[in-house]
Parts: structure tokens; sequence; C-alpha cells
């Protein structure tokens, strides 16, 4: 089915003034009646499908204006399409082709679309998912309509520059809750309305609907919910009043910053099973992963993220909902904006005060290798980077993300809060319930400040890559200077922090100096500055800007004996960060990297920064870049980090640090005894006691090394029989180390399609270990072929899932590169395969980069 073009939805823009949607969706079940429909190759856009394929009834009215008189579509992705008229007049329903139903010799002024058909609900997180509880039977739907998804719900004119009002009505089970944009009324026999909406993009219109749990409240006159399924109602009773907290402390703090009031009549948060994203802003009605719905112990960083979570979707009721962007070139606009507000107002308003460590230490990482792929693209491409929503579709990365929330935070060290706040409250002004470029934005700024706002965008929104910066201290005469070189092209505002070792207690540092300056500024930022050379000097000290930064020879010997005496996690993140990087491009073997991580971790106290390492330690190092001689050493390393980790904490007071360690010995754990006692005994001596996510963790290793069979999974899976229990024991049965598991769980993967996306993840996840790398070897050629017609069938969402998690990226080698890359030579491959097949291959290349420059080493 054809995508939207650029241009096609710039010439439908002129041509028409979308006013008003009505929409009926009849959520009763139902079934394909066969022979109803036209069939594939018709024109018809599909079959009806079978007696057993479940439908739902979507009924459409969009009222609307031609300016002129001329030619247009309307989309729609039925399974079935039972009637269409225009002003009254019917229309032939076998004219759909495939996605569009063709609109010609329209006359200029108001006219009537009606459509009603047949959809299909979806198992991929995509249109109207449909979700059945396995722990209580329950169902749930919702949808997630996001760039061409729409279509698979109702009819609309497709784009986000055609805002219109929506008034929606749903039919459902007598005993489901109905929740949508607006506040929604039972009328009685399972009818449910939900109060018109706002001017909104028909990509942002939500509904949710089944026998939810429910926690409401209400705050500043506006009514606040809270809603997961029945079979979580404990878990996020436990957690109402922190969210509600949360919500609360944003609200408050948005108000505060912005001149524009919360532009919608009401704020629910539903937490919903199988959602492909972390969440998505639909105006009045936020919906989550509900993995946030916390079963088992979490650390406050994941409670962090969480509320980092909340706070980002909420900004979007401003930036993105409010105004939202013309097309999807402007997709930064959206998510950069509510990156960096998540992050800003959580600080500010929220007990979460070092929410940028966190950043610093996970979240701007993936930006740093998304910017350093073939792949890459500037923040704000130009629109014809972006010619269709397939090519807009693939730019939902670390970059428009993590590095624009990056680049909007050096904006505001550059230019000031003042100002920045200032030229947003004048964007929303002027752009309300409407749509916006960068060019508008960057205007808005502009007004506010005496700065050059549209250079400062040229440099930093309209480039890709990642700027490098160099300190050059020099010693003379007691005085010391600082030089700054860059690789790169973009103006930096950085923080340089100077610190001494102390000459009582060597285990500390102090801080001399700390200053701000310009890059480029010279070669002696600020001049010469008395006293001796500090012993260590770290520039973005801050993190504001957005480069990966080095150490001179002295400072990073000193980073090597004293990194964990730095005062602040945030510049510990930093310094962890470079390290990191330096290992990437070559420049620290990746054995030094481990060996500062023994050295340093055990006395790390930040969660964000003990978490990042040892990830790295064990997903990177470890299982990738170490030659796989030396990998049993590495967790060996990784499992003595945690022990220290553990005897440190024996008193119970960082149960947060205990659990990050635990977790790291079950996945670094080579030799069986000592976790399968921890199940057996139920718990860690010392803590924490085993939840359901640690016992599946737990038994997830044991089957990777051949400790436990089929009968434990099914055990397990009988005493935590819903949806998680579910997706554990179909990762643990991929990952049992026999002929047999592996053929069955290919099979489940790429032989049939009845996996939802959630457990195709668990499946991918259980498949591919590097222990078991003989037993799977003969895969590996098989992934390259099977994936390409995967994705051509499921769609861009499993495509996604399957370039991530399905992917051999154990298998480092030059025969798997040339596999890859013959893959992507194939035309067949979907624009959404190739992004993460291109993505995952520069990894791998640059896995056998260091894996040989270690190799060289050794010789």
């Amino acid at each position: 089915m054809p995508v939207l073009t650029r241009d096609e939805a710039r010439n439908r823009a002129r041509l028409l003034d979308v006013h008003h949607y009505t929409i009926g969706l009849d959520l009763t079940a139902r079934a394909a009646a066969p022979g109803t429909g036209q069939e594939p190759g018709t024109g018809g856009g599909g079959t009806a499908g079978t007696a057993e394929e479940e439908l739902f009834g979507s009924r459409t009215v969009i009222r609307f204006t031609t300016r002129t008189a001329g030619d247009t579509f309307v989309e729609l992705k039925p399974a079935a399409l039972r009637s269409i008229t225009l002003d009254g007049e019917p229309l032939d329903p076998t004219a759909l082709d495939g996605n569009r139903y063709p609109l010609p010799g329209l006359a200029a002024g108001e006219h009537e679309l009606a459509v009603e058909a047949d959809m299909r609900y979806s198992r991929t997180g995509e249109g109207m998912h449909r979700f059945t509880d396995p722990g209580d039977g329950e169902t749930y739907v919702y949808t997630q309509l996001f760039m061409d998804d729409v279509q698979r719900v109702f009819a609309a004119f497709d784009q986000p520059d055609l805002k219109a009002v929506f008034e929606v009505t749903v039919t459902a089970p007598e005993r489901w809750t109905v929740l949508g944009n607006g506040i929604a009324t039972h009328q009685g026999d399972g009818v449910w309305t939900c109060t018109p909406t706002p001017p909104i993009s028909t990509y942002l219109v939500a509904v949710a609907a089944g026998p939810w749990h429910s926690v409401r409240t209400e705050h500043a006159g506006l009514p606040f919910g809270l809603h997961c399924r029945r079979s979580l109602a404990e878990h996020l009773d436990t957690d109402t009043d922190e969210l509600f907290e949360i919500t609360r402390q944003c609200y408050d703090r948005y108000h505060e910053k912005f001149e524009e009031p919360y532009p919608f009549d009401s704020y629910d948060q539903a937490f919903v099973p199988e959602f492909n994203a972390g969440a998505m802003e639909n105006p009045g009605l936020v919906t989550f992963r509900d993995e946030f719905v916390f079963r088992s112990a979490v650390t406050d960083t994941e409670r962090q993220t969480r509320a980092m979570v909340v706070a980002h979707e909420m900004a979007h009721m401003w930036f993105g909902d409010l105004v939202t962007l013309t097309w999807w070139d402007d997709i930064w606009l959206n998510e950069s904006f509510a990156e960096y507000m998540g992050y800003q107002t959580l600080t500010e308003a929220t007990r979460f005060t070092d929410t940028w460590t966190d950043f610093a230490a996970n979240r701007k990482r993936w930006g740093y290798e998304a910017d350093q792929r073939p792949t890459t693209h500037p923040v704000a491409p130009d629109a014809e980077a972006v010619p269709d929503t397939a090519s807009a579709l693939l730019n939902f990365d670390g970059i428009s993300y993590a590095k624009g929330a990056s680049a909007l935070r050096q904006l505001v060290a550059w230019m000031g809060e003042k100002d920045f706040l200032a030229g947003i409250n004048l964007h929303f002004a002027r752009h309300r319930f409407g749509n916006a470029t960068l060019a508008d934005f960057i205007d808005s700024l502009a007004r506010a400040t005496e700065r050059d706002v549209h250079a400062w965008a040229e440099s930093w929104l309209r480039t890709s890559g990642v700027d490098t910066l160099r300190p050059a201290v020099t010693d003379e005469s007691g005085s010391w200077t600082l030089g700054i070189t860059r690789d790169g092209s973009r103006p930096h505002r950085v923080a340089v922090a100077a610190y001494d070792t102390d000459p009582v207690d060597p285990a500390r540092l102090v801080l001399r100096d700390r200053f701000d300056t310009d890059v480029p500024a010279g070669d002696t930022p600020d001049g010469p500055r008395t006293g001796r050379r500090p012993s260590l000097v770290v520039l973005n000290e801050n993190d504001t800007t957005y480069a990966k930064v080095r150490f001179d020879s002295v400072s990073w010997e000193t980073v090597r004996t004293s990194l964990s005496c730095l005062p602040s996690p945030l510049t510990r993140a930093v310094v962890w960060n470079a390290a990191r990087d330096m290992v990437r491009d070559g420049e620290l073997a990746p054995a030094a990297y481990l060996e500062t991580a023994r050295a340093h971790l055990p006395r790390e106290s930040d969660l964000a920064v003990v978490q990042s390492v040892l990830a790295f330690c064990r997903t990177e190092i470890a299982d990738r870049l170490l030659p796989e001689a030396e990998r049993p050493a590495a967790l060996a390393t990784i499992r003595a980090v945690c022990r220290d980790i553990l005897r440190r904490t024996e008193d119970g007071s960082a149960a947060g640090l205990r659990l990050i360690a635990v977790r790291q010995i079950i996945d670094a754990t080579s030799q069986p005894e000592t976790i399968r006692e921890w199940l057996s005994d139920d718990s860690v001596t010392g803590g924490p006691e085993l939840d359901p996510e640690l016992r599946w963790r737990i038994l997830h290793r044991l089957a990777v090394l051949g400790a436990v069979d089929d009968t434990a999974i099914a055990a397990e899976l009988a005493a935590d029989p819903g949806a998680t229990g579910r997706e554990g024991a179909a990762r643990c049965r991929a990952a049992l180390p026999t002929a047999e598991a592996k053929a069955a769980a290919w099979d489940l993967l790429f032989g049939s399609d009845t996996l939802s996306n959630y457990l195709f993840t668990a499946v991918a996840q259980g498949f591919w270990h590097p222990e078991q790398d003989a037993l799977v070897r003969e895969y590996v050629p098989r992934f390259f072929t099977d994936v390409i017609g995967l994705a051509a069938r499921r769609g861009p969402a499993l495509a996604a899932a399957a370039g991530r998690h399905a992917f051999p990226a154990h298998a480092v080698s030059g025969e798997t590169l040339a596999l890859g890359e013959a893959a992507l030579a194939d035309p067949e491959v979907t624009p959404a395969l190739r992004r993460g097949l291109a993505d995952r291959l520069d990894d791998l290349g640059r896995a056998l980069t260091v894996r040989a420059a270690t190799e060289g080493a050794a010789v």
C-alpha cells in the first residue's frame, strides 16, 4: 500500500480545510463473514478474513471544505469497506485502491463524506491493538494511531496539518469502561460518548476500552485518572499516590512556565498491554506501556524514569498537541522539546532532583551511538530528506530524542532560560491549535533574544555527527593554561572543572576551579590561570553540551586512579561516558575499561551510573568487544564488582544498588549453583527476596546454561500465569540449549505470524546467546533471508523488533557482516528493517574493529 508523500500532503492541505469528524466504533465482538468484502487484488483493500478473524465496526463522517475544484483521496485500511457516500450520494466500494479511496472532481465548497467499514484488530501494537490477559481472561483494546495507523481504525485525511474537531462514540461490551481524548460518558447499553476535542491532528485521536481498574482524582478543577488492566490493580494502587503526586507537580510547574493553560478537558493516564513505545502523548489520554506498573522491586532510578516519561508526555500537551508539526521532518520539535522539558521539570518540581545524571549516564548515549552510524541525520533534516511517512518513521531515534534534547539544553545554556521560555510562549500564542515548522519556532525564539538563533540552528540542527573536544594543558612559571581543540563544527558553551588530589587524603579529589568558556575561543580560554597544573581537567563538566570529550595524559592517569573520588555524580557520569566513547572509538582497550570498573564501581553510589557501567561491561565488552576467549574472565570481573557491591550494602542501606548487583550477577553467571540456590531459597542472603522479575531472570539464565528444563519453566508459569509470566516462559523456552527448542523458537519467530509484538520480542531475546554459538550457528544465515519476508508480512513494528532483538548480535565475524551487507542489497527489504539492519551491522563492524585492535595489541 502506498505511503503518503510530502508533496501529496502539501497539495492536499492547499485543497482541503477539514472541520469535523464524527466517528462511531463498535467494539462488540464480531467475526468476519466469509465471502463478504473484496478479495485481494481487486482494489478492495484486502479480504474480510475467515470466520475466526475478529473485527470491529467503524463509521466515519467527515465534514470538509474544498477551497477550489480538484481531485484528492481519503485513506482507509479496512477488512471490508461496506459503504461510502459523498454528500449523500453512494460511491462504489470497489474503487478502494490499496489504502486510498479516490475522490476525483470535487467541486469547491462544503462536503460530507461518510464511510462504513469493518476493521481488523491488531496484534502488533499498531492501529487498534487487542489483548486478552492470560491471567484472568479479560480483554482490552486501545489505539496507537501514529504516522499512518489511523487508517487501520477509521477513514481520514491522514496528515498532521489537517487538524479537525473529533467527536467519538464507542459501543463496547456492557462491563467495559471507555476512555478517550475528552471526558467519556456512559449513555447506557454499552454506548459511550467522548466530549468533542479542540482541533487536533488525526494521529492524536485515542480510544482505550476494557474492564479497566481506574483510580480518579481532581486537581486544579481538572479530572485526573489512572487506569490499568484488572490483574495489575494492586500494583497500581501501591503507586497511585506517587503517580498522582508527580502528575500534579509537573502540571503545576508547566503552568508556571507556560502562559497558555492546559488545553484539554481531562488528563487520563492509561497503562496498556503490549505497547510498543514508552508512551504516547494523546491529548487527554496518555497511553503508557504497562511495565510502568511495577509488579516487582525496582530501583529509584527506574521510578525516576517512569516519572520522566510522565513529565515528557505532559509537555507534549503543549508542544506536539496544542502546536503540532506541519510535516514529519520536524518531529524533533515534538520529541526533543518534550525530552528536555521532562528532565528539567522533574529536577525543578519533584523529589527527583538529579535527573540529568541519569540522562548523561543512560539516555544520552543513545544519541551518541545513533549519531555515529551511517544512518545518522540532522536533528532537523531538510523536508526533502523526509519525502514520505515511511522515511519519517525511521527518525524516531536517539537523534530526535536524546541529541535534540541535548541541543536544547545547550541552547538554554547559551541564550538563557528566561529568553528561551519567552520564545516558547510566543510560539504557543502564535500557533495554538495549529501547525508550525522549524522556521516558525526559530523565529519565535529570535524575537525573544538578541542572540543569533538562526545561526545557532544552522550549526546545531542542520548538521549531523558528534564533535569531540580535547584539552591541552600546559604548566609554566606557576600558572597553567588550557587550550581546547575541537573536531567538528559546532559552537559550544561548556563548563570546565579543575581538580587537585588532596595532599592529606589522596583518596579525595578537591575542586580547585570551575569556569565557563566558549569553544572555539582561541587557544587559551580566559587566559592563564594561577597555580600549578591541576591533577584532573574535565571538559563539559556539567554535561550541558553535546560532544565527546577526551583527557590529557595527566588527567587520564587521575581518572584511572581516582574516578570514584569525584564529588559530583553528574561529573562522574561525564567521565564514564568519555571512557566508554574511547573504548568504542578504539582509543581505550576494553580490558582497561573493565579494570577501571573493577577499581571504582564498588565505591559508586549513584544508581544510574552503576547500572550504565555494568550494562556496558556485560552486553558490549564481554559479549561483543572482547575476543571470545576473554569473555569468561570479563564475566568473572563483573561478578566480582557486584559481589563487592553486595558486601558494601549488607546493612540494607542501599536496596537499589543490591538489586542492580543481583541482576548483573544472574546475567553474568557461568556456573549455575549460586543462582539455583537463590531460586530454591526464594531470596538472596541479605536481600532482596525473589519477586517474579528476578525468578524469571534466574530461570532464563539457567535455561541458557542448560541447567533447567521445560518442566521447571511450566511450573513457574503455573505460579505466574499472567502476561509477564507468559513472556518469561517464552523467553526461557527459546533459550533452552537443544536443537528441538531452537527449531521450535525459530518457527514461532519466522514460520508463523501468530505471536504478538511482545511475545515475538520475548522469543527473540531467548534465542541467541554466546554460550550457544555452535548450536545456533546454522541460523545466522537463515536470519538474513527469513527476516525480509517477516518484515514485509507483519509491518514496521515487527520489522523494528526483529532488527533489534532477533539479530544475531553475538556472532561477531566477517561472515556475519558479509551476510548482512548482502541482505541490505536486497530491494525487498522494507525501510524499517533496512534501518535496523544498517544500525546493527554498523555495531558489528565497530566490534570487529575493536576486537582486531585488541588482538593485535595482545600479539
